[in-house]
């Protein structure tokens, strides 16, 4: 019992290590955002041509909120607590994708770790590139 609330601790100390890692959320950012929005997050990535709805300019999510970037807003956009009306069609929910990910059939704790893991690293990506 003992060794499981150690492996439990330990991954709850690595996950906020893991989401402060650029190269993380860069990479992440790469893989599933950028076709859409852009290398840089202007929303120009070489499928927006092909979408109805034009990808968001991410660069300017601060600046639509005061000045403060929307972390929450962003992590639920990112995960789908939060629906936005490109995200209801194309734009999967990466929530989903990522706990797919995992390996398992059902949720295991680990999963829902790295999940959210991955999710912060993303959003705090997206912190990065705000003008």
């Amino acid at each position: 019992m003992r060794f499981t609330y150690l492996i439990a601790a330990a991954c709850l100390a690595a996950t906020p290590a893991i989401a402060q890692d650029g190269d993380v959320g860069k990479a992440l950012y790469g893989q599933y955002c950028a076709s859409c929005h852009g290398d840089d997050g202007t929303g120009t990535g070489p499928m927006a041509e092909y979408l109805n709805v034009k990808p968001a300019d991410l660069t300017g999510l601060a600046a639509a909120n005061d000045g403060e970037f929307p972390m929450l807003k962003a992590i639920h956009i990112i995960d789908g607590r939060t629906g936005v009306r490109a995200h209801g069609g194309p734009m999967p929910v990466f929530g989903d994708v990522f706990m797919e990910q995992g390996g398992h059939g059902a949720p295991y704790y680990t999963d829902v770790l790295a999940t959210r893991g991955r999710v912060l690293s993303l959003a705090t990506y997206l912190e990065s590139l705000q003008k």
